[in-house]
């Protein structure tokens, strides 16, 4: 992200403060990965733009946490409403700015963003608390009472499917919100941010400012005032984070990096799992928290696994993201394809063979200088390299053979993150017999990325603190009090 000054013909983006855009004497530059070229600027917000939101935030706080929940839930749905119009021009907004596939971001990032602030609109509603009677004649009630100005910061890589998942609960809870997007990727949440005075939330209930982590996010994060802060992106900065509030004490969310296996076993049905291993290796150019990047395969099944998978990763067509036919886009920044590349190059002089991919890749016409990677397939590396331990969150993936159960979970828990895992099996005992013994806080069973917004997702060791989804964002966002009511 560079400073620089807005030309005539870039787009235009803006903070939303106190229910108006706001710009700032500095800008940052905003690229299209898939040329490679600045398109937009967006503001480079500092403390003191965050703090003209926080002090925004600070004041409709108690008018909004004494709104209805039914008011709140009806300004959530009207805001959906809005963006579901407005689909096409989002997802083109969505692929332009993140390098990934339109097609993705028609059909799932944007209807996905829909989906979130539908549910927590209706969690408004039906958020419950607790009861408990007392055998001594007396009875407990909790409250769940909104924490005040909560602070929103999203990543890049499903930037308003996953922004979108953290305001929405936060303003169905009656907290104000003050977010961040990520500055690689702010053209979406600031397009939602201009339909929120039409959606009919007062002013200073919803407040975006743009800028860098090291900026406005720190600034976010460090702001006294704020009394949360949910985040998500990569543990090196969710580390930083946690280290700024532990003097403060705030609630923290973080869901961080990944290193997911997809634990296959040679009973499985081969051809299901071969389409969702790939897709669940590659889809969003393998930019997704969730994806299998290190697959496990039963050793009876290794050989036909591994050539039949780098055949379908070789078919996988990369190029322009505005093509229909596209199936991998180009890498969200040149310093993130540049990292993939170092990656995969540290792979070939640890020892590993490249089974497909492996270079960047040039397409043709407009899309010649823009930043894409071809679907990589990592064979011959042994568990403890940097390619089967680091997150390379890239289109990369690497193949690991296993003898039985207990050297397959092994294996899947022989990595510092504990996020995903899927498992392929026709045994359902043994299924439940792993999916009890990996470590990770999602485990899917013949199936990746099927996802109950009820359900809570987060991740172990150093892929997470704390759960997001259904009533657990709910109550991330509220305080409990107990009331104990003697009565005899």
């Amino acid at each position: 992200m560079v400073v620089g000054h807005a030309a005539p013909e870039m787009e235009s983006i803006y903070n939303f403060i106190n229910g108006e855009t706001t710009a700032t004497a500095k800008q940052l530059d905003v690229y299209e990965p898939a040329v490679g070229e600045v398109y937009a600027q967006a503001p480079a917000s500092n403390a003191n733009e965050v703090d003209l939101a926080v002090t925004a935030a600070a004041a409709a706080f108690d008018g909004w946490r004494r709104t209805p929940a039914a008011e709140r839930a009806r300004c959530l749905g009207r805001l959906a409403d809005l963006l579901e119009e407005r689909i096409d021009e989002f997802a083109a907004a969505e692929s332009r700015d993140n390098g990934k596939p339109l097609q993705l971001a028609a059909t799932l990032d944007i209807p996905r963003a829909v989906t979130n602030l539908r549910f927590f609109a209706g969690a408004a509603e039906h958020f419950a608390s607790e009861a408990h009677a007392m055998e001594q004649g007396a009875i407990n009630y909790t409250l769940r009472q909104p924490l005040g100005v909560v602070g929103c910061i999203s990543p890049w890589n499903l930037p308003l499917y996953l922004f979108t998942w953290k305001v929405a609960p936060a303003l169905a809870a009656g907290n104000t919100v003050v977010a961040k997007p990520s500055e690689l990727t702010p053209m979406t949440a600031y397009l939602l941010s201009r339909l929120a005075n039409r959606a009919g939330f007062p002013p200073g209930v919803f407040n975006v400012v743009h800028g860098e982590g090291a900026n406005a996010g720190q600034a976010i994060v460090d702001n006294p005032r704020i009394k949360a802060i949910s985040f998500t992106g990569g543990t090196v900065t969710g580390e930083r984070i946690a280290r700024s509030v532990a003097g403060s004490f705030k609630k923290l969310s973080l869901e961080m990096g990944g290193k997911n296996p997809t634990i296959v076993f040679a009973d499985c049905d081969f051809d299901d799992m071969l389409a969702t291993t790939v897709r669940a290796a590659f889809a969003n150019q393998g930019e997704i928290c969730l994806c299998g990047s290190r697959i496990l395969i039963e050793r009876p099944l290794y050989e036909r696994f591994r050539d039949v998978f780098a055949s379908a990763v070789s078919a996988l067509r990369v190029g322009d993201p505005r093509n229909v036919d596209t199936d991998q886009g180009a890498l969200v920044s040149k310093s993130h394809m540049n990292k993939v590349l170092g990656h995969i190059d540290q792979a070939r002089k640890d020892g590993g063979t490249i089974l497909a991919g492996g270079q960047r890749i040039r397409p043709e016409g407009r899309c010649r200088n823009g930043w894409f990677v071809a679907p990589t397939v990592i064979d011959g590396l042994g568990p403890a390299c940097a390619a089967n331990q680091e997150e390379i969150f890239g289109p990369v993936a690497t193949l690991l053979p296993f003898e039985g159960e207990d050297e397959a979970i092994a294996l899947a828990n022989g990595s510092d993150y504990g996020l995903a895992a899927s498992i392929w099996t026709a045994d359902g005992s043994r299924a439940l017999r792993l999916a009890q013994e990996v470590e990770a806080g999602l485990v899917w069973v013949n199936t990746w990325m099927m996802r109950d917004l009820r359900t809570p997702m987060g991740g172990m060791k150093r892929s997470g603190l704390g759960r997001e989804g259904g009533f657990e964002a709910m109550r991330f966002f509220t305080e409990a009090r107990n009331v104990c009511i003697r009565y005899e």
